[in-house]
């Protein structure tokens, strides 16, 4: 009960264990015969139980100087919790702008990418779709095996109650459902402009959900973010004009995909939080989240293939054919590959940014919020109408940039500026607000 600050925040930085704990700990391991990931395994547990103690050496004192004392020290480990995974010495918010670059720069390669894989799979993007869905199972699996195997995954993560995996899975097969079958009659600049429904939604269901309250800077600064993407995007392109010839529910359907998405994301923040609290402190890993949700999406993909094909106009008989024609293409091989050029790179290049981007994206969910993440996924808007007037091979003819980029691309980056002015904040008060 008398343990000063100095000595909490040592505690808790991570796997930083005394010398003497750290060996007893592996020794001990290997004294019982434990095999090799057994034993990390041990050790990872023996850490997480230091770190424990050390929070709960912590409490609020009685007198007002030991009460301060005592949130200093809170405050002192919580940063170094924080940044768990950058490492010693690395702020939480160094590591949140880290992961919200990685962010954008993987939006926009996955948003140029997928264009140019288009270009030898014009025929086929079905193929293309279906092949990255179940191509994921396989893959983070994978990993998931790989880390279970290093210790990194200990089977208190997988034994997570399965209920909101199947949700999440639901939830993207269907919104994936939702926006090809709008998606193929809506033109391309009236998407982006309907996906900033997106930022809404997820205000309102973390609001919601999660009892987040927003400050008006940071209301405003979402505001203006989807102003600016409006600006950039709708400038010259006649995107109002064609969402009003496409009638009413298709925009709404689109709409309706963009929810969905928006409580995918608000439900995967859920699922970290309550893994914190089920693994009592510990955090679960972002591949068990990312393997079990695709896992479930594949299932629910595999069920709505009747309904899917025929979006496409795929008679659902026919589907087996299509899936090797477009296989062949996929490998440029055979005499269905005529025209095809550019494979197989350039689609497993989409393929493997796109991972990129759904790992990054995840990530800074982890560690931030929903909206955070959504924020750093509409700044690649901008930045890939840009790209695209770059000299881009396959593409042909570089694209011009719309007579409101500029004006656009400023009021997007002074929301984002807005949503991110500081605020001070009193630590004690917020960690009794947490304990309530």
């Amino acid at each position: 009960m008398a343990s000063s600050s100095p000595h909490v925040s040592t505690a808790r930085q991570p796997l930083r264990i005394p010398g003497e704990r750290a060996n007893g700990a592996a020794v001990a391991a290997a004294a019982l015969g434990l095999p090799r990931r057994e034993a990390r395994v041990a050790l990872r547990a023996h850490a997480r139980r230091i770190e424990a103690a050390a929070w709960a050496a912590v409490e609020p004192r009685t007198n007002s100087g030991g009460r301060r004392r005592g949130e200093a020290a809170v405050c002192a480990a919580a940063g170094q919790v924080a940044g768990r995974s950058a490492g010693v010495g690395r702020s939480a918010g160094t590591e949140v702008a880290l992961a919200t670059a990685a962010v954008v720069a993987m939006g926009t390669g996955n948003r140029v990418l997928y264009k140019l894989a288009l270009v030898p799979l014009r025929q086929y993007p079905f193929f293309l779709a279906q092949f990255a869905t179940f191509g994921y199972v396989v893959v983070y699996f994978s990993i998931l095996y790989l880390r279970y195997q290093a210790g990194t995954v200990t089977d208190e993560m997988l034994s997570l109650p399965q209920k909101p995996f199947i949700l999440v899975g639901l939830l993207e097969a269907l919104a994936a459902a939702a926006g090809m079958a709008s998606g193929a009659v809506l033109s391309g600049a009236s998407i982006p402009i309907l996906s900033q429904t997106y930022l809404v939604f997820q205000l309102l269901l973390s609001a919601i959900f999660l009892k987040r309250r927003y400050r008006v800077n940071e209301i405003t600064g979402c505001f203006l973010v989807t102003v600016g993407v409006v600006i950039t995007v709708a400038s010259g392109s006649g995107a109002g004009a064609s969402l009003q010839s496409t009638g009413i529910l298709w925009p709404l359907l689109m709409i309706l995909s963009f929810f969905l998405q928006a409580a995918d994301t608000v439900l995967k923040e859920i699922i970290f939080i309550d893994a914190a609290k089920n693994l009592k402190g510990g955090s679960v890993d972002l591949f068990v989240v990312n393997s079990y949700g695709s896992a479930y999406q594949a299932i629910f993909m595999c069920l709505l293939l009747p309904f899917l094909s025929k979006l496409w106009g795929i008679p659902f008989h026919l589907l087996p054919t299509y899936i090797r024609d477009g296989a062949a293409c996929f490998l440029n091989m055979g005499s269905l590959s005529s025209g095809c050029d550019g494979a197989p790179l350039l689609p497993l290049l989409f393929v493997l940014v796109n991972m990129g981007f759904n790992i990054s994206l995840l990530h800074l969910l982890k560690i931030s919020s929903a909206v955070v993440s959504c924020l750093a996924s509409t700044f690649s808007v901008p930045l890939s109408i840009y790209a695209f007037t770059l000299p881009l091979p396959y593409i042909g003819v570089a694209s011009t940039l719309p007579p409101g980029f500029v004006a656009g691309a400023v009021v997007l980056i002074a929301g984002l500026l807005m949503y991110s002015l500081p605020q001070p904040q009193n630590c004690g008060k917020t960690l009794d607000k947490r304990n309530d």
